[in-house]
């Protein structure tokens, strides 16, 4: 598989989404693991490689996300995912969606490093002022990590996640532009 270093940082680089036979049998597998799925809210969902062709194929195409592959620098190996969407270009803001599917890494500092490389982008690149997320509250691992970030917490939703038989509540978070400091893009020319 072909990839294109969009963002550089220090162990990986974010390159554009495609929909390529690897991609789509990787996030397939992903897709339908409960370790990747139970915190992105899809565990109730069946995917298929026909089905995630389709869904790949369509968020390569739309112009209203910006959604990369997460890879690792030494080897090009495809790791997990980022991207921004939902986009409020009068209002500046933009929703975060992540995860890293490749059990091997995580809990080492990839999914912080992809997420301060998208946020430098999102603010230095697309003018935005405001990025926000949602996750489960279960997910304390996924909480350290964005306010590590420097995302703080905006709010609650009581009981609103229905997982394996019970309520979780959904947690809001999010980011204001003069909030995010650091310079992580290594490869950017100005």
């Amino acid at each position: 598989m072909k990839y294109f270093k969009k963002l550089v940082g220090e162990r990986i680089y974010l390159s554009p989404k495609g929909a390529s036979d690897e991609e789509i049998e990787k996030f397939t597998k992903w897709m339908n693991d409960f370790q990747v799925s139970d915190y992105i809210g899809r565990s109730g969902e069946i995917t298929t490689l026909l089905g995630e062709k389709e869904w790949l194929e369509n968020s390569a195409k739309n112009i209203e996300s910006r959604s990369f592959n997460i890879i690792d620098l030494k080897n090009d190996k495809l790791v997990g995912t980022i991207g921004l969407e939902r986009f409020n270009w009068i209002a500046r803001s933009a929703v975060l969606g992540i995860f890293i599917g490749d059990e091997d890494y995580r809990n080492n500092g990839y999914g912080t490093e992809a997420i301060k490389l998208l946020l430098e982008y999102g603010f230095k690149y697309l003018n935005l002022h405001s990025i926000r997320l949602d996750l489960i509250s279960v997910n304390e691992r996924a909480h350290k990590c964005y306010l590590k970030c420097g995302f703080k917490d905006a709010g609650r939703s009581r009981e609103e996640i229905f997982l394996n038989g019970k309520y979780y509540d959904k947690l809001h978070m999010d980011i204001l532009e003069y909030e995010f400091e650091g310079s992580y893009i290594k490869n950017k020319n100005v």
